[in-house]
């Protein structure tokens, strides 16, 4: 398949190792916000389920289709059960004793022997090569949470993916979770291409070029592969003909944008040439012990005749972001002079949504608190909550139109 060689280069490229930081397919942005946003949207479908296992003394199943190296048992089993307290310890909603077993499939055989050295060690793990557009793998048996991540929809035709949302249907229990992951039509990332029509299926041309240096990228053989565009109405399309097809209810319980002005793409500007580089400072902000200019956060969103609905997000969404940093550049400049009274910080502004509002007179408290202590307190503990506050405004201020990196849907099988 085109999609094997790509992801073959970015294993050999070191990118894909699990690590954490500046760069890489697990960054600080990976690991602390899209991680976290698609565990966080899905933890509450998650608690129910559990709930129901525990009740009947049952173990889950898992399938991950398109596991990759894992990805998807990384998101599962870190699942907190809840927001912990300051004085609680955080208590991971799976445990490996409530896993029955994890079945991940996969295309690349770079990928699953990247997975397989991660956690071969697991008997209750195991992981295969499949072309899951052929049908659905191990179709006889029923699993409590189908799970794709990143993208991994995006790489069918409707109707592949139409089949095998109708083949889990038939195959699973009721109550079991499907998680469907698809790349957004109107990422800013890809603002080139929004005037494609949704009406037909649309395919970008897609290269992982943000695996190499920027210098690197003009030069680099970097193969490319067509990955499917999807907005709200598609999805909901296609979990309706697929319920259809299957003849069982496929019930969607939520939609969710992750990664708004953070994707990878931001980066490269190779499909919109107004693209700031947010990636690469909101990395910064989440490394220990490093300062980053938090001038460059700001987006110049820049909107597209034609797509109304979309340009309103967009300008709403872009100033409400770059509202919190300018409120927190401003109090780090003014600092230790705050206003005592935290609300004159947004007294004036009345049109201010509530996220905006809360997040604002967070960074006012972590500031004014955290000026004295020891250390790079502007490093370590002011800069993360930036980005886990603008993070906070990705998840409250979305309706999940397709306006993101990550188009992501759960639904439950109801029988």
């Amino acid at each position: 398949m085109a999609e094997e060689k790509p992801y073959t280069e970015a294993v050999s490229s070191g990118q894909y190792v699990k690590k954490t930081g500046l760069d890489g397919k697990y960054d600080n942005v990976r690991r602390f916000w899209e991680d976290a946003v698609t565990r966080l949207m899905l933890r509450r479908h998650l608690v129910h389920l559990v709930d129901e296992k525990k009740r009947k003394l049952k173990r889950l199943k898992v399938m991950d289709l398109g596991c990759g190296s894992g990805d998807g048992i990384d998101i599962l089993m870190h699942t907190t059960a809840k927001d912990p307290g300051i004085y609680e310890f955080e208590i991971n909603l799976i445990d490996d004793s409530l896993l029955d077993k994890y079945v991940g499939i996969d295309i690349n055989d770079d990928l699953l022997a990247q997975a397989r050295e991660l956690y071969g060690d697991n008997e209750k793990m195991s992981f295969h090569k499949s072309d899951f557009s052929e049908g659905l793998p191990f179709a006889d048996e029923a699993f409590d949470i189908y799970l794709t991540s990143y993208g991994t929809f995006s790489h069918n035709h409707d109707e592949t993916t139409i089949k095998l949302l109708a083949d889990i249907a038939q195959s699973a229990d009721n109550g079991a979770l499907v998680v469907m992951d698809w790349l957004g039509r109107y990422s800013y990332e890809w603002r080139d291409l929004w005037n494609e029509s949704p009406d037909d299926e649309t395919f970008m041309d897609y290269r992982i070029s943000y695996i190499y240096p920027p210098e690197e990228r003009a030069t680099a053989d970097i193969a490319s592969f067509p990955l499917r565009l999807v907005c709200k109405k598609e999805a909901q399309g296609m979990i309706k003909k697929a319920s259809a097809l299957g003849g069982v209810e496929i019930k969607l319980l939520r939609l969710f944008d992750r990664s708004i002005f953070v994707g990878r793409h931001m980066e490269t500007a190779e499909y919109n040439k107004y693209a700031p580089a947010i990636r690469t400072i909101v990395n910064s902000l989440l490394e220990p012990n490093c300062r980053t200019d938090l001038e460059g956060l700001t987006v110049d969103f820049v909107p597209l005749e034609g797509h109304d609905k979309i340009n309103e997000f967009f300008n709403k969404f872009s100033q409400c972001w770059n509202a919190l940093v300018r409120h927190t550049v401003e109090m780090l400049a003014f600092y230790p002079d705050l206003p005592q009274n935290a609300e004159a910080l947004i007294a004036e502004n009345t049109f201010y949504p509530q996220p905006l509002r809360e997040s604002i007179l967070l960074m006012h408290r972590v500031i004014s608190i955290s000026g004295d202590l020891p250390g790079d307190a502007r490093a370590n503990i002011i800069e993360p909550q930036l980005a886990y506050s603008l993070r906070k405004l990705e998840m409250e201020l979305q309706n999940g139109l397709g306006v993101a990196h990550g188009m992501c849907a759960i639904a439950e099988i109801v029988k």
